[in-house]
């Protein structure tokens, strides 16, 4: 969902940003672009533990937390995301499997108006092994009753090509996070620069 359907990654970086300011902490963008896809609560742990350890991890996500939740009105769609997945739930069947807190994926949802488009949708509340480990398309596929090879995922971060080829899936990068070379050498099957153009493969 996050970089996919909703250009969500530039206000979660800005609320970690701030939540880590208050401890004094200043991460490279490179820190920030390895966990995109994964959730806070496999950053926050691992980020504190080289930089303050000792602090509490729940207390700094609920800092980011509310710090998002302040820019949240900012959030915009991906071009096309919504039309997109309106196009293809008349075609195939969907599942949502999302590093989002059940939250934030209402809101997100709710926003694009696509909350009835989805069979199957697994958020933080389901699933507990971060990406790339392929556990969150696992129990999207479970849900469905679909073998992996029946599946296509599609992703923009790093570690969502890695799960959806960890999970045996045909696995598409949209270039909304990371560009065509980088996401070819994390094994992307099919790279596509928008919706149209995805729309237009699948055509074919």
């Amino acid at each position: 969902m996050d970089g996919v359907l909703v250009d969500s990654e530039p206000l979660h970086k800005r609320a970690k940003e701030l939540a880590f300011e208050e401890l004094g902490i200043v991460l490279p963008e490179s820190v920030y672009d390895s966990y995109k896809g994964r959730p806070d609560r496999t950053m926050m742990p691992e980020v504190l533990a080289l930089h303050r350890p000792g602090t509490d991890a729940g207390l700094v996500m609920q800092r980011k937390k509310d710090f998002y939740e302040q820019i949240e009105h900012q959030l915009q769609p991906v071009a096309g995301a919504a039309e997109f997945v309106r196009w293809a739930a008349g075609r195939y069947r969907l599942a949502l499997a999302t590093s989002a807190t059940p939250r934030n994926r209402a809101a997100a949802l709710r926003m694009l108006g696509i909350e009835n488009c989805f069979e199957s949708i697994v958020d933080t509340d389901r699933f507990h092994l971060a990406k790339p480990d392929p556990e969150i398309f696992q129990v999207a596929m479970r849900d469905l009753k679909l073998p992996p090879e029946k599946c296509w995922v599609v992703e923009d971060s790093l570690a969502g090509v890695g799960a959806g080829k960890a999970a045996g899936s045909f696995t598409v990068a949209l270039t909304t996070t990371f560009d065509r070379r980088t996401l070819a050498g994390a094994g992307a099957d099919l790279i596509a620069d928008s919706f149209a153009e995805l729309k237009a493969s699948l055509e074919l």
